[in-house]
Formats: structure tokens, C-alpha cells, sequence
């Protein structure tokens, strides 16, 4: 991931309620943006012509699932999502061994070229909720163990937030596809989001790809916020 220049690696969420929304939202960014990130709202209402949208302004789709189920659920999910051209694709680490393993032999079946991201810890989660749920781990090693059986099975990329990923970095090795979400070029801005960081952070931590959604979309002026953020992203490179 090395290679990617700036704006390859600037993923803009259409975080939209419908498709025109999210087309003009994606139509205003894109010469600054190379990566447009389709998520749960969008795709559930919208279908796979917001998946399209790439195409239509020069930039490939992060279809951002978060597949969760059983291995042959997931499986036959990823086939779908090959057919469909995305370039990345999450499926929840916590799934386990087995259905990370039959997502992998699916990708390599369909002979395409999509990148599986396995996501460890959300980064709405503290330790506080991850205790709720009987983990009684850190974020950050809780995403260590996850990120370290994915890769056992095949798994070439991981999400995390900016915390954890010089961690998992060092543990991973450079060829690791590292993907940090809650990125906020001010700090946190009162959102849910809890574990976050700015854009020169993450790429100096060793993050690959920089996942943006509210500070873009909900800027005055949303093409010079990614342009400011995609110039912060190239000093960190530099």
C-alpha cells in the first residue's frame, strides 16, 4: 500500500439517505477523493446502484457490510459483492476463523480484485462497552487478537481506529492493508465516535487508508474540506 498517493487513499463515506443525495455529495469531492465508501444506509435502501456511483465519477467503492453470519451465508455474500466490482469489502473479524477463511477462498475463486477488510474493534466501542459484551480486554488488544487470526486465514486487510494502528502495523508487516475510520482533522467533534485521530496521525502510524464521512459531507464547502485533508495526508507522506 505503499505506492498509493493521496488521494487513493482519502475514502469519503456517503453517509446519504438516497442516491441523488449521495451523488451530488460524491460528484463535488471527487477530484480530491478516490475511494467513495457505501455503508449499510445507503446500500439498504439504494441497492447496488449506489455501488455504480464509483464508476460513474472515476473512483472505486468500499462496500463497507460488515459481514457477519455463517461461513456459507458470508460466503455466497462475498460472491455477490465480486460480481458487483467493489474494490473493498469488510467482513466482522468476530466471525471467526472459518467464515474469514470461506470469504478468502471465495474472493480467489471469482478470480477478482477485492480486497478483504476484516474490522476488529468499532470505533464507537471504549473498553467500557467492550466489557458489556464479556470482553474484558483493551480496544487495542482485543484488535491485535482479532487482526492476528484474520491474517492466520488469509485476510489482507484489517480496520481499526487511529489508536491501534501502529500496533497492528508493527505486528502485521508493511504489506498489511491498514484502515482507519473515525478520522477528524479537529479532534473529536461530539459525535459517536470515541476512538479517533487526525489524518497525518494515522498515515504517520502507518495507516493505509483514511475513512472520512462527517467532516466532508457536513463541511460549507465539502470538495475544500477533502482537499485539505487529502494536503494533510500528503505532508504526513512526504
Amino acid at each position: 500500500m505503499t505506492s498509493l498517493d493521496s488521494r487513493s487513499r482519502l475514502v469519503f463515506a456517503l453517509d446519504y439517505q438516497d442516491l441523488t443525495a449521495a451523488r451530488q455529495g460524491a460528484a463535488a469531492v471527487t477530484s480530491e477523493v478516490g475511494v467513495l465508501k457505501v455503508g449499510l444506509e445507503l446500500f439498504l435502501r439504494e441497492g447496488p446502484p449506489a455501488v455504480r456511483l464509483g464508476a460513474e465519477v472515476g473512483s472505486e467503492v468500499f462496500l463497507d457490510l460488515k459481514l457477519h453470519d455463517i461461513p456459507e451465508t458470508v460466503e455466497r455474500a462475498v460472491a455477490n459483492a465480486c460480481q458487483l466490482g467493489v474494490r473493498y469489502l469488510t467482513v466482522h473479524a468476530a466471525g471467526g476463523p472459518k467464515m474469514l477463511e470461506q470469504a478468502v477462498t471465495r474472493v480467489q475463486k471469482e478470480g477478482v480484485d477485492l480486497t478483504l477488510l476484516a474490522v476488529t474493534v468499532l470505533t464507537s466501542l471504549d473498553g467500557s462497552d467492550l466489557a458489556a459484551i464479556g470482553v474484558k480486554d483493551e480496544p487495542g488488544t482485543q484488535a491485535r487478537r482479532l487482526a492476528l487470526m484474520a491474517r492466520s486465514v488469509g485476510i489482507p486487510g484489517f480496520v481499526c481506529s487511529t489508536r491501534e494502528v501502529a500496533n497492528l502495523r508493527e505486528a502485521l508487516g508493511p504489506e498489511a492493508v491498514l484502515v482507519t475510520p473515525g478520522i477528524r482533522p479537529t479532534g473529536p467533534g461530539g459525535d459517536d465516535q470515541k476512538r479517533v485521530g487526525t489524518p497525518g496521525d494515522a498515515i504517520r502510524s502507518g495507516s493505509s487508508l483514511l475513512v472520512v464521512g462527517r467532516p466532508i459531507r457536513d463541511a460549507a464547502d465539502p470538495r475544500a474540506a477533502a482537499a485539505a485533508i487529502r494536503a494533510e495526508i500528503a505532508a504526513a507522506l512526504a
